[in-house]
């Protein structure tokens, strides 16, 4: 019975387990197994949204074990793979327990982690959004700021409700823009706050925003975040990071109890454990085909994986790319098990799109043209609607925008706490 091991269950991992389900009657009594430390992914597209509470944080989750009705999943960290023995090792997120789980062929696709590039205090200082945690926390911090700001005096007033979002790509752009609508419609709840002293500050390294976009994708999103009242800060680099905000390589300094790091990502840290030829981004080296040069039987796709075009250059780290490789590993995956000749991976980009908050968004079409404003916030909001795995989950998702319309923004600072399970041994 051959066995068909994926590592990570992203993108690209659940979209490869789904394809292999669907496909499972090709190869007899094949047996696909998925491993996550978590039992759902995460829609990440829709985080920002979560972390202003337009969509309910649970609603941006798919659960595993409701669309792999003929694949097994299995919670755990994976801790070491051997090659030799084709077996992945284990350890149970909750109770610690170590377990094996034997593989025929390998699918590692353990994603990308958040990097601060070693800017000092960034790490201790600053705010990622990668998690559902991540998400609550931004959210209980930006409610937080305005309760103390409401009764602080006028300096800590200030550093409390400025916040400073570093990086402008895609998640920067949309965090900025989602967060200057969210503390607008926070305004009428907090009286003894000025609404000329919430601001909100984006910087970025290069000399534009969504730099992977046509300049002029950039210049209107620019056009937009400034129209609704965020300083943009380009050509600009972090030097350090403290409690009380942050300073520019340039000298300049900002004042802030809130920063948001959005500026980077690298794969996930265990991917440099394999022992696998990685790229000069820390990601692991496939053939065209994604399996993994003098490494038989494993596979590599998504955010770790560096993946080569037809044409040169790697497919870039985005959801987009990582929703096709998966399904196209699996189907090398089970040609290799047949006895056939594997193909290599070609796909062209159908567009990108960025939500900028107040119901407006822009989208790249093919041929780089650009729809904006409204139409593409309908626009952006239908894709992802389609995007979601099952009638349930856009049901969800679609009822928390209604409601977000009609009831306006939820006050509550919910606080986080998380007890592990013991071992039962």
């Amino acid at each position: 019975m051959p066995n068909v091991v994926i590592i990570g269950g992203g993108f690209a991992g659940l979209s490869a387990a789904l394809e292999l389900q669907r496909r499972r009657r090709t190869v007899r009594d094949l047996r696909i197994t998925l491993v996550d430390r978590h039992n759902f992914m995460l829609f990440t597209p829709l985080l920002p949204e979560a972390a202003t509470g337009s969509i309910e944080t649970w609603h941006v989750t798919q659960p595993f074990r409701a669309h792999l009705h003929a694949a097994h999943f299995t919670l755990g960290e994976v801790i070491s793979v051997d090659e030799t023995r084709r077996m992945v090792s284990l350890q149970h997120p909750l109770n610690g327990e170590r377990s094996e789980l034997a593989y025929d062929e390998l699918i590692i696709a353990l994603g990308s982690a958040a990097t601060t590039d070693g800017v000092p205090g960034a790490d201790r200082h600053t705010l990622p959004l990668r998690t559902l945690d991540d998400a609550q926390r931004l959210r209980n911090a930006v409610i937080g700021a305005m309760e103390v700001a409401a009764t602080s005096d006028v300096a800590e007033r200030e550093r409390l409700l400025h916040i400073v979002v570093v990086g402008g790509g895609f998640t920067g752009v949309e965090v900025a823009g989602e967060m200057r609508a969210f503390t607008q419609s926070l305004l009428p709840f907090y009286p003894s706050i000025d609404p000329g002293t919430v601001r909100l500050t984006l910087i970025q390294s290069v000399d534009r925003l969504l730099p992977e976009l046509p300049p002029r994708f950039g210049k209107y999103a620019a056009r937009v975040l400034h129209d609704a009242g965020i300083d943009i800060r380009t050509n600009a680099d972090v030097d350090e990071v403290d409690a009380a905000g942050l300073s520019l390589k340039s000298g300049e300094r900002y004042e802030s109890r809130t920063v948001v790091w959005t500026a980077g990502s690298k794969p996930a840290p265990f991917v440099e454990q394999l022992g696998l030829e990685l790229s000069h981004e820390h990601a692991i080296v496939t053939g065209p085909d994604c399996a993994v040069p003098q490494h038989e039987h494993l596979w590599a796709i998504g955010d770790c994986a560096s993946i080569p075009k037809p044409r040169g250059g790697h497919y870039a780290p985005l959801a987009q790319n990582a929703t096709r490789e998966g399904p196209h590993v699996a189907r090398n995956v089970l040609a290799r098990l047949r006895g056939k000749r594997t193909k290599p991976m070609r796909y062209e980009r159908i567009g990108q799109m960025a939500s900028l908050g107040n119901r407006r968004a822009l989208v790249q079409l093919p041929g780089n043209r650009m729809v904006q404003g409204f139409a593409a916030w309908l626009l952006w909001r239908s894709y992802y609607l389609t995007r979601l795995s099952g009638a349930k989950s856009r049901t969800r998702v679609a009822l928390d925008w209604g409601v977000g319309l009609l009831c306006g923004p939820q006050l509550a600072r919910v606080p986080m706490t998380e007890k592990p399970y013991a071992s039962s041994r």
